[in-house]
C-alpha cells in the first residue's frame, strides 16, 4: 500500500489529532458522577492548604449542596418538558423532513450545526435534546457520517449558542433593572451592550464557522468510522404519541382524555406569558421558570389528553437523572470553593493580579475556564468572580468591562466541554456514553481556548 492510500485509510490530519484525546476519554474519563466526587474531593484538599478547616470546609459543602435544591429542581424539570417536546411525533416529523432535504456529508453536517446554533439561542435544553435527533436522522439517510463527532459537534453548538443567547443568565440579568448581577457590576447593561457588542459578535462568528469547519474535515478513514447503528442504542426507537385510541366507557376514561382540560391549560400559560412579556418588556419577563412552562404549554398542544401527556413526560423523566442528582453536588463544590479567602478567590485573584488593560479579558476568560470545571452554573460562578472582575477592571486603566464580561462568558462555556454535567441528557438520548465523544469535545476545546485568546486580544484592537 502507498503511502498516500495508507494516508487516506487513517483519515484527514484533524481526525489523527483527534485521535489522541480519545486516549483519556477511553482510559481515564470515568462516569460523569465519579467524575464530580473527584473534582469535590480535589476541592476540598486543595482548600485545605488556602488555610480552611475541615469543619468551615464541611458546613461550606452543605450550605452549598442545600442552596442548590431548587435549581436542580429548575434544571430537571426543564430537561424533562423540552426532551418531550423534542421527542414528540410532530417535531419528529418536522427532523425528518428538514433530513430529507439533504443528500450529502458536507450538507449534513452545516444543517446539523446552524440547526444547533438556531436552537441554542432560543433554549439551551431544548437544543441539547433535539440536535442530536436531528443527527439520528440525518446519519439514518446518509452514509459516512461519524455519529459520535456529530454528537459532539452538536454540542459545541449548544455552549456556543449562548455565548450570543440574549437569554444566557449574565446577559439576562445584567439588563434586568435591580438585578444582583446589575448591583454587582454597578448598572444595568443592555442586551446590544453586551451580547451584542461588536467584538462579541465577530468572536462568535469566526468560532461558529471554525467549529462547522473542524466538523467538516476531522473525517476518519473507512476502517474508523462509526456510525449510528454501530454506537446509538436507541437509533431505531420510534416517538410515540400515547394516545389513547380505544373509546372511553367510563366517566373516568372520558375525562383521562378529554383533550379541552389540556388546550384550557395551555391557553392560561401562554395568555400569562403574553400578559408577562407586555407588561414587562421580553427581557423583563425573561426568566427560567417562563421558558419551562412555556414548552409546558406547547406539550399541552402537542400531547391534548391528559393521560398521554404526563406518560410523554414520564418517558422523558429518565433523562433528568444526572443533571437533578450531580447539580446540588456542585453546589456542595462551589460553596467550598467560594468560602472568603478560599480555593476560587487565590485561583481568580492569581490570575487577574498578572493582567493588563489589554490581557485582562483573557485572564478572565482562563479563571472563569477553570472555575467552571469545578462549578458549572454561570450564576453561582459570576456571584462571586463577578466582583473580582469588576473591581481589576476598574482598577486597570484603560480596562473594558464589557470585554471582560463577554470574557467571562466564554471561559464559562468553554470547559462544559470537558464538564460532563451538561452532555449527559444528550447522550442519554442515543443512548451513548460520555467516552464516546469525550474525546472530541475535549479536541474542539483546544481550539475555543486558542481562537479565543487570540480574539480577546487582537479583535479590540480594531473595533
Amino acid at each position: 500500500m502507498s503511502s498516500k492510500s495508507a494516508s487516506k485509510s487513517q483519515g484527514t490530519v484533524l481526525w489523527r489529532i483527534s485521535k489522541k484525546f480519545n486516549f483519556a476519554a477511553e482510559k481515564i474519563i470515568p462516569e460523569s458522577f465519579v467524575f464530580c466526587v473527584i473534582l469535590m474531593l480535589v476541592v476540598f484538599v486543595f482548600s485545605l492548604f488556602c488555610g480552611k478547616g475541615p469543619l468551615e470546609l464541611l458546613i461550606a459543602w452543605w450550605d452549598g449542596l442545600s442552596s442548590q435544591f431548587t435549581l436542580a429542581f429548575q434544571m430537571g424539570l426543564m430537561v424533562i418538558v423540552c426532551a418531550t417536546c423534542a421527542r414528540s411525533p410532530q417535531v419528529a416529523k418536522l427532523l425528518s423532513a428538514l433530513a430529507k432535504l439533504v443528500n450529502s456529508r458536507t450538507a449534513a453536517l452545516i444543517v446539523l450545526m446552524v440547526f444547533g446554533y438556531v436552537t441554542s439561542m432560543l433554549n439551551w435544553a431544548f437544543c441539547t435534546i433535539v440536535t442530536p435527533i436531528l443527527a439520528m436522522h440525518l446519519a439514518k439517510r446518509i452514509k459516512g457520517l461519524h455519529f459520535p463527532m456529530m454528537v459532539a459537534g452538536g454540542y459545541s453548538c449548544m455552549i456556543l449558542g449562548q455565548c450570543l443567547g440574549p437569554s444566557a443568565t449574565l446577559y439576562s440579568n445584567l439588563a434586568t433593572e435591580g438585578s444582583s448581577y446589575a448591583q454587582i457590576v454597578g448598572q444595568t447593561m443592555s442586551v446590544a451592550d453586551t451580547c451584542y457588542n461588536p467584538m462579541n459578535i465577530i468572536l462568535f462568528s469566526i468560532l461558529a464557522v471554525v467549529f462547522i469547519l473542524l466538523v467538516l474535515f476531522t473525517r476518519p478513514g473507512p476502517d474508523e468510522l462509526v456510525e449510528l447503528g454501530d454506537i446509538a442504542t436507541e437509533a431505531d426507537v420510534e416517538p410515540a404519541s400515547y394516545a389513547i385510541t380505544e373509546k372511553a366507557t367510563t366517566a373516568a376514561e372520558h375525562m383521562n382524555t378529554f383533550k379541552p382540560f389540556m388546550w384550557i391549560t395551555g391557553a392560561f400559560i401562554f395568555i400569562y406569558i403574553v400578559y408577562s412579556v407586555v407588561t414587562k418588556g421580553f427581557l423583563g419577563a425573561l426568566n427560567m421558570n417562563l421558558v419551562i412552562f412555556m414548552f409546558v404549554g406547547i406539550n399541552c398542544f402537542l400531547f391534548p389528553q391528559p393521560r398521554q401527556w404526563m406518560e410523554a413526560h414520564k418517558n422523558s423523566m429518565h433523562l433528568a437523572t444526572d443533571v437533578m442528582l450531580q447539580f446540588p453536588f456542585y453546589g456542595a463544590i462551589m460553596g467550598m470553593m467560594y468560602v472568603e479567602n478560599g480555593l476560587g478567590a487565590v485561583l481568580i485573584n492569581g490570575m487577574v493580579s498578572v493582567a493588563n488593560a489589554q490581557t485582562l479579558p483573557i485572564f478572565s476568560f482562563l479563571s472563569a475556564c477553570v472555575v467552571n470545571l469545578f462549578v458549572p452554573s454561570q450564576g453561582g460562578q459570576f456571584t462571586v468572580q463577578g466582583p473580582l472582575i469588576v473591581a481589576a477592571a476598574n482598577q486597570i486603566e484603560g480596562a473594558n468591562l464589557v470585554n471582560c464580561l463577554n470574557a467571562f462568558v466564554y471561559g464559562d462555556e468553554c470547559t462544559n466541554l470537558l464538564q460532563p454535567l451538561y452532555v449527559i441528557p444528550a447522550l442519554s438520548v442515543v443512548g451513548m456514553k460520555l467516552k464516546d465523544v469525550w474525546g472530541f469535545m475535549a479536541f474542539i476545546c483546544v481550539f475555543w481556548l486558542v481562537i479565543v485568546c487570540l480574539g480577546l486580544y487582537f479583535i479590540p484592537m480594531f473595533v
